[in-house]
């Protein structure tokens, strides 16, 4: 089952300059590098069922999405191997903002593409291909008590959160709202919590 993300970062920039020694400074880069790690990486390995849409809103060309579907193949490859340390990952946002290309849809490598389209747009796109989207929200419905599918997509913000004005737009999409826990916890943690309930009720249906 391929499992699904999209990370909304309303200040990451949106260019291919920005120093790779001080994430931070970026708009926050640094989380969505936390987040690419928590979406492919566990101890020892790799997981090659998981497709990552990052949109970035911040200066100086927004908006930027970038899609990462490296799958099994391209993972053992030497080309589009990802490397677990912030350095290496920041490395591979920062080739796929400078590879872009205006009008088009990019393939920087295989699996990785880079285009200018708005987090509502993705969002609309993958409703219309009959995916069941949620978003991360700690007023939402508790994720154990959900029977997650194939067609399953979830959003998460970084720590602003969505804008207002940005849910407005998907307001008729139907969005879920689901909860990891009580608190409110950074978009890697949510995502690490959320990974593990996925892999739980892979693991449940298996062995039914």
């Amino acid at each position: 089952m391929v499992r699904e993300f999209v990370y909304y970062s309303k200040n990451a920039v949106t260019s291919g300059n920005f120093d790779l020694t001080n994430l931070m400074k970026a708009g926050r880069m640094d989380i969505a590098c936390n987040v690419i790690i928590m979406s492919f990486f566990v101890s020892h390995s790799m997981r090659h069922n998981v497709k990552l849409h990052l949109v970035f809103d911040g200066p100086p060309d927004s908006p930027k999405h970038l899609e990462m579907f490296p799958g099994k193949n391209h993972l053992e490859s030497v080309e589009n191997k990802i490397d677990i340390s912030k350095k290496d990952v920041s490395g591979l946002i920062k080739k796929m903002l400078y590879k872009y290309r205006k009008g088009e849809r990019k393939e920087v490598a295989p699996g990785y593409f880079v285009e200018k389209k708005s987090f509502s747009n993705v969002i609309r796109e993958l409703a219309e291909e009959g995916k069941e989207i949620y978003i991360l929200d700690k007023r939402g419905e508790d994720l154990r008590d959900i029977k997650f599918n194939d067609k399953s997509v979830f959003i998460l913000g970084d720590q602003e959160g969505i804008p207002k004005h940005e849910l407005k737009r998907i307001k008729d999409v139907g969005v879920k709202k689901i909860s990891v826990g009580p608190y409110m916890l950074f978009a890697s943690q949510a995502l690490t919590i959320l990974q593990n309930e996925l892999d739980r009720q892979e693991i449940k249906d298996s062995q039914e």
